[in-house]
């Protein structure tokens, strides 16, 4: 994988660049839609390439471990061939879906035992096996194994956390750097920094992390109930410290404005399942502020649902076909409404890049940020 920076914002840490991998291009800063389960629900292929305009797209290796397991994606050549997606893809680790499942896990020096939400079965991650998954997957970029503390942890957890954090991503450079891909084309492996909202912990992590230098570092652990400014300030902790010519990926966050605040203070790289779960629940975002096509002011509404929009959606169908759609939990509803607002998250990072480029970034994110706030 190869970075380029191609320009950065005067007046904040905003920047744009290119990474280069063997599935493609991808310009940054860049918002990925999640395909947990090999799919962006309810989301064709040729929708998310040809109206959507994703570059890059998720996967979910705990998910995908389960379901359809590893003997189907290495039959089927990975999972660029399983589900058609020919453009470069990046699966997380699957720790945040295990920790997540704090009753049914068990955290020791080795790894994670765990016990499956469908079945109830006994299953092992370890840094080892987590980087063959990942190979099995056959993702471009894939994730160390971590642990993900509570943004609410005491300071001395967030301590023992990181610590175990460490050690595993020392197994995991390992074991990645010794074994190979399977399907003819080069992986990369990201550390992931934690630390909580602590600042010493989240410097000595950022700096652990890029002593090991790898082609790109992820910020984990942030949008987990911490309060947002401090979600903001350990993103400038980190920041300060992981190298510049390389790519800044902020997992699992977030709202528009949690997107534009992140790139002026220099992330490249996002993903959130938000544009998708809420989109299932008749929430769409636009350039004006925020709809709930719930809502009864939309019933009468024969206007396109967004007219700022740039999906074929926006203009094709009306906000009161929509709201009938959503209010009669028709799928069809679910569907327009996700493919809205992947099609904006494309739209607004893609707007990022022109201002950073432009030198008018900062002009234009006070005022997006004003407008995202609105409740239409």
């Amino acid at each position: 994988m190869d970075f380029k920076l191609h320009n950065t914002d005067d007046r904040s840490g905003a920047r744009t660049g290119e990474i280069t991998t063997d599935h493609g291009k991808i310009k940054t800063p860049i918002f990925m839609p999640v395909g947990t389960l090999g799919s962006v629900k309810g989301i064709h292929q040729h929708e998310l390439k040809e109206d959507i305009n994703a570059e890059i797209i998720l996967g979910n290796t705990y998910h995908l471990y389960l379901r359809p397991g590893l003997d189907v994606l290495e039959q089927a050549g990975g999972l660029h061939k399983f589900n058609g997606w020919d453009r470069p893809i990046l699966t997380d680790s699957g720790g945040f879906q295990v920790f997540s499942l704090a009753e049914n896990r068990k955290l020791t020096e080795e790894g994670a035992m765990f016990r499956s939400h469908i079945d109830g079965s006994k299953h092992m991650f370890t840094p080892e096996n987590v980087m063959d998954t990942q190979r099995s997957i056959g993702a471009d970029i894939i994730m160390a194994f971590d642990e993900c503390p509570p943004g609410t942890s005491s300071y001395e957890y967030a301590e023992k956390s990181l610590g175990l954090t460490q050690r595993w991503l020392e197994r995991c450079v390992d074991r990645f750097d010794n074994t190979k891909g399977k399907y003819g084309y080069s992986q990369t492996l990201f550390p992931i920094v934690q630390g909580c909202v602590y600042k010493d912990l989240r410097i000595k992590a950022a700096e652990h992390a890029a002593s090991l230098n790898r082609d790109g570092y992820a910020i984990g652990g942030l949008a987990v109930g911490e309060p947002t400014p401090d979600m903001y300030e350990m993103i400038e902790v980190v920041n300060q410290v992981l190298p510049e010519n390389k790519p800044r990926y902020l997992m699992g966050v977030g709202t528009p404005i949690n997107i534009l605040e992140a790139i002026s203070r220099g992330v490249d790289m996002f993903d959130c399942v938000m544009p998708t779960r809420n989109g299932r629940n008749g929430m769409i975002f636009t350039s004006e502020g925020t709809l709930n096509m719930r809502n009864l002011k939309w019933a009468k509404d024969f206007t396109p649902l967004d007219t700022n929009g740039t999906s074929y959606v926006d203009s094709f169908y009306s906000k009161a076909y929509v709201r009938h759609l959503i209010r009669s939990n028709e799928l069809l509803g679910a569907q327009i409404c996700s493919i809205h607002n992947l099609a904006f998250y494309l739209w607004l990072v893609r707007e990022a890049r022109e201002k950073i480029d432009e030198g008018t970034f900062s002009e234009w994110k006070k005022i997006m940020v004003e407008k995202l706030g609105r409740r239409l």
